[in-house]
């Protein structure tokens, strides 16, 4: 069986399941709320970037902290907090399982003993140059259903909700 009979099957059983729904429902409304839709957009990101990524054996969030850790100089922990938008105790697993790997390395700073500065090790820079074009290709399966003018608007708008939800933190 092909894939696309597959997709076909499972989209036409999602209408079946929509179409038994009140319109007019509290589930209604839930299933078609904007924070769920974006939490499983979301999902299925993660998943293509975990299809995609399988023998490099990062997340979609390590790619994203490895780039961070690459890009910034020594970053502590709570700096890449603030660039990746991932929130502190999810970070410090990350960094940990980063490290576990081999990827980055963390030392205590010489101004802050409390605080870790990471660095990306030669082994996570190769993992994150393999990954970056992969990251690419999953943004572009994601959103090849838009013009590129509707990718811009689409970003625009999530970095909105994003800046709106930092101001009400």
């Amino acid at each position: 069986m092909t894939t696309a009979t597959k997709n076909d099957r499972a989209e036409h059983k999602s209408d079946e399941a929509r179409n038994r729904v009140q319109p007019d429902s509290t589930l209604s409304f839930a299933s078609s709320s904007a924070t769920h839709l974006l939490h499983r957009a979301g999902q299925h990101a993660e998943e293509l970037f975990a299809r995609a990524s399988g023998e490099l054996g990062i997340t979609a969030r390590q790619f994203i902290v490895l780039a961070a850790i690459d890009g910034l100089d020594k970053p502590s922990q709570t700096t890449l907090c603030e660039v990746s938008g991932i929130d502190r105790s999810t970070l410090a697993d990350i960094v940990r399982r980063l490290e576990m790997r081999g990827l980055i390395h963390r030392q205590r700073t010489k101004t802050d003993a409390r605080m870790y500065a990471v660095d990306v090790t030669e082994e996570g820079r190769s993992i994150l140059m393999r990954a970056a074009p992969i990251a690419r290709d999953v943004e572009e399966e994601l959103l090849a259903g838009f013009s590129e003018a509707d990718r811009e608007a689409f970003k625009t708008l999530l970095g909105r909700i994003m800046s709106v939800g930092s101001k009400a933190a």
